[in-house]
């Protein structure tokens, strides 16, 4: 085992004292059901647990030390403990720590929409010129963000980290700890306004991202197109950034010319200071070539060889729950599942919707979309709902929704579009589930908070030995 941090190392950082034995780790872990051999198991207390009552079982299941804030009862008397008097606080000392002894460039990615898609392709991207270190899944809240620094290995050239926020003052805590050299804004978007006063709000609390940067020596990537934009350059100039822009503008330094998005993926070309590169990207939908683009962008700021990185992003697609796509077989039929169920916005529907148009069905099949209520939306949340409608129809022939939200957009539809509607997505999914036949192409689409997964595992579960295969040219555009 290689070892990240010593158990003297992680002492000198959180100033805490040591029980039991010396240790080192390989990794840190929050979740005890994720414990992995050599870990530290960071023991954070929660509203509804509180992870000091499972430090004897991650450190059963091969945890190498735990960080507490007290000593739980019930252990060995030389059980591997850092205490420290805020657990939270610790993790923070060895995430600020892992910052102060790496020679890495550090990246920190956020943005409205497409912050996950874009930290995934910029590591993919910087792959071929280091080692890559780069915040794992969506960890980019005031917990997921410090783990993922702290998880930094000294032998990084690169560190990805993906900055999230729904309030003001949110970011400036995180860069502040992150202390980026380069910061990306994908987009300014209406997502989360239910917790801010306008979306020039949010333009606000995105921009905060700049706070980390070191007088005159930062870079920042901004989206030219994006309503915002002058407002988060001049945030970003304040601390004497550089600023390279991205999008269709004649006047962004890294110029999207024209993209062929397709349901195999998109065809590419951008130029720089007067050179075309084309390129290809697995991708699907509009919104994954443009974020292609911000991600030469970032290339492009830090002096590195475009091609290889656009060579290097090709395979980089769509996970589980953020736009995955799966063939489901059943019986003698089949199927095409689009998983967005993991998180909605305005613009992230719209870009869904997109993608359902562009595929095409097998056969007789349909287009079906099973929408839930976009959340945090404020008193702006009945006014974007039912702004989806002519998108909706133009991209669906079968709609059913989830939440009182969607109930009113769907009381809209044609009725020839309606299929059915809940107040829950387990009320929903059995509805779902038998309205599947040969062909169709299922878009599952809703907030966080709406609980969609109920509806993709029905369509997973589809009777008779259902299994999953690659998504093959059977359904096309």
């Amino acid at each position: 085992m290689t070892a990240l941090w010593t158990s003297d190392e992680l002492k000198r950082a959180t100033r805490g004292t040591l029980h039991g034995p010396a240790f080192e780790i390989a990794d840190l872990v929050i979740d005890s059901r994720k414990v992995t051999p050599g870990c530290l198991f960071v023991a954070l207390p929660g509203e509804r647990v509180d992870g000091h009552d499972f430090v004897g079982a991650a450190l059963e299941a091969g945890a190498a030390a735990a960080l507490v804030g007290r000593i739980p009862a019930g252990l060995e008397a030389n059980a591997p403990l850092l205490e420290v008097e805020d657990v939270l606080g610790g993790l923070r000392d060895i995430a600020a720590a892992a910052r102060a002894r790496t020679g890495a460039t550090v990246l920190a990615v956020t943005g409205s929409v497409g912050k996950t898609g874009t930290k995934d392709s910029l590591a993919a991207a910087l792959s071929v010129f280091g080692e890559v270190h780069a915040s794992a899944g969506n960890l980019n809240n005031h917990i997921g963000a410090p783990l993922s620094l702290a998880r930094l290995p000294q032998t990084a050239d690169y560190a990805v980290l993906e900055l999230g926020m729904n309030h003001l003052g949110e970011i400036s805590e995180l860069t502040r700890l992150v202390r980026p050299d380069l910061t990306i804004i994908t987009n300014v978007e209406e997502t989360h306004i239910g917790h801010f006063r306008d979306v020039e709000q949010i333009a606000e609390a995105k921009s905060e991202i700049f706070e980390g940067l070191k007088e005159d020596e930062g870079l920042a990537v901004l989206n030219r197109d994006n309503a915002h934009f002058y407002f988060c350059a001049e945030r970003a100039e304040a601390t004497g950034a550089r600023i390279v822009s991205f999008g269709r503008s004649e006047d962004a330094d890294v110029r999207l010319i024209g993209a062929e998005c397709g349901p195999e993926g998109s065809n590419i070309v951008v130029r720089v200071e007067g050179r075309q590169l084309v390129y290809r990207i697995d991708g699907i939908g509009m919104h994954w070539a443009f974020n292609s683009v911000g991600v030469l962008a970032c290339i492009h700021a830090l002096g590195l060889d475009l091609q290889k990185a656009a060579r290097a992003i090709r395979e980089v697609s769509a996970k589980a729950g953020r736009g995955k796509q799966e063939e489901i077989a059943f019986d003698d039929a089949s199927l095409l599942l689009i998983d967005e169920s993991y998180n909605a916005s305005p613009a992230s529907v719209t870009a869904a919707l997109d993608v359902l148009s562009m595929t095409k069905p097998k056969g007789a099949g349909r287009r079906i979309a099973v929408l839930g209520d976009m959340l945090e939306l404020g008193d702006r949340a009945e006014f974007l709902h039912l702004d989806l409608l002519a998108k909706v129809c133009g991209s669906a022939d079968l709609v059913f929704t989830v939440g009182p939200m969607m109930d009113q957009m769907i009381r809209n539809l044609p009725p020839m579009l309606v299929g059915g509607h809940g107040a829950t997505a387990e009320e929903v999914a059995p509805m779902v589930a038998a309205e599947l036949e040969d062909g169709d192409v299922v878009l599952v689409k809703g907030s966080l908070g709406m609980g969609m997964a109920p509806i993709v595992a029905a369509i997973r579960a589809l009777p008779e030995n259902q299994k999953t295969a690659p998504r093959n040219a059977a359904y096309g555009g």
